[in-house]
């Protein structure tokens, strides 16, 4: 079974600023995810520049694979002191997953602690504290299993309510038990995690942020995969062996295009059944086949896909609610890990525009969009033109 770490983190910039001053970068690799949530002194643009700075030094120095100690000595060694409050200007979390063996490391410089969650519950586990350079730095170490969440918090988020809500603010272990709660009754993704806490944070400051207020984290959960076939290959004679690779797909089968869909049909002795209830003014009905998931038309419902995709700005749960091949499609994509686009070259000369070279097709090109945004919402994206 194939474990996926899905990532989300959202963030409320306090009060009257502009930019936040916390930052969190991202970098996934072959052997391992690197996670770095920095958190800079005050708020604003000083703040936010050395929020920046700090998570692009770690998550760049980590991705050449300086050893994890060396990292944060260079950082905490680097980074300036405010002498009046005698703290640093930027403190940080890192978390380190090994792909090979689900092992991860957090490395905690004056940030809150990181929640863990198994089975529901929160895990306490044994810290070590280490010194470098003079600063006090944490440590944990452990594995993690399926549907074990890691989260890593601002001090914003701690503090969400203090003076409003509450007297002391809504606090680690209070965000600890409401986070218990939501395991238990609806959360199924990091978005939905993610997006939960920084609400409630935003609810218990009332709207008045007092302070930069950032969660990001990691859901291991199982892998979810996707194949796109559209676009007849320019071979016919590899129409068949593109059609058993697409029906032989360990995961969610999509077929857009007439004839990519009659190629599958064709090979698998079929009739495609039209499901006119689907239809829409501006989207064509879909297709239905034994062993496809969604068959859909080709540019015109694509097209329609990579609007609602802006539109949402990646949230499946702000595509509208209707039954139609544009929002199916839009759907399968973002609720998907790994999108494995196989398009054929066979120029259509319907939609073909007659300015444009014959090497440069409006689905190449279209495909392409879609590659790209899905990658911005840190989708594994494969591409291959046939």
């Amino acid at each position: 079974m194939d474990l996926f770490l899905d990532i989300h983190e959202a963030s409320l910039n306090k009060r009257n600023e502009t930019l936040c001053g916390d930052q969190v970068r991202v970098l996934r690799g072959e052997d391992k995810t690197i996670v770095v949530l920095s958190d800079g002194l005050g708020s604003g643009v000083k703040a936010n520049i050395l929020a920046t700075l700090t998570s692009s030094i770690l998550i760049t120095m980590l991705g050449k694979n300086v050893p994890l100690e060396e990292v944060i000595k260079t950082v905490i060694g680097t980074l300036p002191t405010c002498k009046v409050r005698n703290i640093a200007y930027a403190t940080f979390t890192i978390i380190q997953v090994d792909h090979r063996d689900n092992s991860f490391e957090v490395f905690n410089f004056d940030n809150p602690p990181v929640f863990h969650v198994r089975r529901g519950h929160i895990q306490m586990p044994h810290q070590t504290v280490v010194e470098m350079q003079g600063r006090r730095v944490t440590t944990v170490q452990g594995t993690l299993e399926l549907g074990d969440f890691l989260g890593a918090v601002s001090d914003g988020v701690l503090y969400a309510g203090m003076g409003v809500a509450m007297n002391f603010g809504w606090g680690w272990s209070s965000i600890a038990k409401h986070l218990e709660a939501g395991f238990r009754t609806k959360y199924r993704s990091a978005r939905e995690i993610v997006t939960d806490v920084i609400g409630e944070t935003n609810t218990l400051y009332r709207g008045e942020i007092g302070d930069d207020a950032t969660f990001v984290g990691l859901y291991v959960r199982e892998e979810k995969a996707l194949i796109l076939f559209t676009g007849p290959p320019l071979d016919k004679e590899k129409d068949e062996s593109f059609a058993k690779r697409v029906l032989d797909f360990p995961g969610v089968k999509v077929v857009c295009g007439g004839t990519t869909s009659n190629i599958v049909a064709s090979y698998v002795g079929q009739v495609i059944e039209t499901d006119l209830g689907s239809l829409r003014p501006d989207v064509p009905p879909i297709g239905r086949l034994d062993g496809i998931d969604l068959m859909t038309e080709g540019i015109l419902t694509m097209s329609r896909a990579m609007d609602l995709l802006r539109e949402c700005e990646g949230n499946v749960g702000m595509l509208p609610r209707d039954r139609n091949g544009a929002v199916m499609l839009a759907s399968e994509l973002l609720r998907a890990d790994h999108i494995f686009f196989l398009v054929g070259q066979q120029i259509n000369e319907f939609y073909q525009n007659p300015l444009l070279p014959r090497s440069i097709s409006i689905r190449k090109h279209l495909i392409q969009e879609m590659a790209d945004f899905l990658l911005a919402q840190r989708k594994e994206v494969t591409v291959e033109y046939c």
